[in-house]
């Protein structure tokens, strides 16, 4: 029995989806842009991320030896900087190593460092760090100063905060418009699953009087909300996708993120994040809209 009336409330809820074919197209393709427009921002705010990533592993903090430590001073300094925290790789230089770098650097011009080996090498030897987070910067900076045999530190905080900051600015840029999408999808929802009520008001009426309950008469309305939900998840998806890799295919093409040395997100590694976040809005916003449309009807 309890098969038939679950059948029985799902197919009801199937059949309002299909009779009302106006309202339901106008609900698919209003949600379907509100979900496209929330997707946009998502697809940006991955993106960012991911170079913000890319970014992360490469940006090194140096931190210059002073030149009177000891080798042995040299090692236990090493040991304290690896064992700081948000510290994610250390590697060595050496005085020579600098001074080559900067010969291979300056090319056809490095014999004017020829006179400055040896002895009168005028690089300090240092470690090269990378952090785990580069909103600790600042942070691990000051830890690092107050060690023993440090000369000084170098790193590129304006450039982290900058992009630490337009990190958190897409995110936030995100949360909002998702709450603003949600809200106005509910509206809509609930004005469209209100006009199927208001035309069964009758019916309801009369079920009430028979001594249905509140949920065998909602449950119907909810599976088309959920429904109307769904499908504009699954073909806001797909016209995303295809915009999106035509997007990114023509950036790649164009060599703009290669010649930066960065790369983008593919769709596939987005799509099922995506996918469970555009079914949950999907369902969530199907189901409080039917719900918030049936209240009236529903009252004793």
């Amino acid at each position: 029995m309890k098969y038939s009336i679950f059948g029985y409330l799902i197919g009801e809820g199937f059949r309002n989806f299909f009779k009302n074919k106006k309202s339901t197209a106008a609900s698919i393709i209003i949600m379907c842009a509100t979900m496209f427009i929330f997707g946009i921002f998502f697809l940006i705010g991955e993106n960012v991320n991911y170079v913000i990533e890319q970014v992360q592993s490469e940006q090194a903090m140096q931190i210059f030896i002073n030149p009177e430590a000891t080798a042995e001073q040299e090692t236990e300094l090493g040991n304290k900087i690896r064992e700081t925290q948000y510290v994610n790789t250390t590697e060595y230089v050496s005085q020579e190593q600098a001074l080559n770098e900067m010969k291979e650097w300056l090319g056809e011009d490095s014999a004017i460092l020829d006179p400055y080996s040896g002895e009168d090498n005028p690089f300090k030897a240092s470690y090269v760090i990378t952090l785990t987070d580069l909103t600790k910067t600042d942070e691990v900076q000051k830890q690092i100063e107050s060690y023993e045999n440090v000369a000084s530190v170098q790193a590129g905080n304006t450039t982290i905060n900058r992009l630490v900051d337009i990190a958190n600015g897409i995110r936030t840029a995100t949360g909002v418009i998702l709450v603003l999408l949600i809200l106005i999808s509910i509206f809509i929802i609930a004005n469209t699953i209100k006009l199927t009520v208001h035309a069964r008001r009758k019916e309801i009426s009369i079920m009430k009087y028979v001594g249905a309950t509140n949920g065998f008469i909602r449950w119907p309305f909810m599976v088309e909300g959920i429904i109307i939900g769904i499908i504009s998840a699954l073909i806001t998806v797909v016209i995303l996708g295809f915009a999106y890799n035509f997007i990114s295919d023509g950036i790649t093409q164009s060599g703009t993120m290669s010649t930066l040395g960065y790369g983008l997100l593919s769709f596939s590694d987005m799509i099922s994040m995506l996918l469970i976040i555009y079914i949950i809005m999907g369902i969530g916003i199907g189901a409080i809209g039917s719900a918030i449309s049936m209240k009236k009807y529903l009252e004793v």
